[in-house]
């Protein structure tokens, strides 16, 4: 009984100490940042669990001329992309909404 008390013990203490050892890593990573990596995998797995159900191009009343692609979800989401470059430009995602190219409107 005594053996299996300290196998607990050192089995707790090796989890804690590693554990330790991955959180300090992460918080020492120049990368992205953590929450920037997870809204990433969630943003993924989303878009992915999610199927397309429209896609359509739209003119851009906005900048005045060119158009966008929209892309609709199942769940009821959508993205846009310029049909140009396809960079993402629009959504009612928030995971995505760090990714938008934010202008200085001052």
């Amino acid at each position: 009984m005594k053996g299996f008390i300290i196998a607990i013990i050192v089995i707790a203490a090796l989890l804690i100490v590693g554990g330790g050892a991955v959180a300090y890593k992460i918080i020492q990573s120049d990368d992205d940042s953590v929450v920037d990596k997870v809204a990433d995998k969630v943003s993924n797995v989303q878009s992915s669990s999610s199927d397309i159900v429209k896609e359509e191009i739209k003119e851009n009343g906005q900048a005045g001329s060119g158009s966008y692609k929209e892309v609709q979800y199942e769940d009821g989401g959508f993205r846009q992309y310029d049909s140009n470059t396809g960079e993402l430009i629009g959504s009612s995602y928030d995971s995505d909404q760090a990714k938008l190219n934010k202008g200085d409107f001052d």
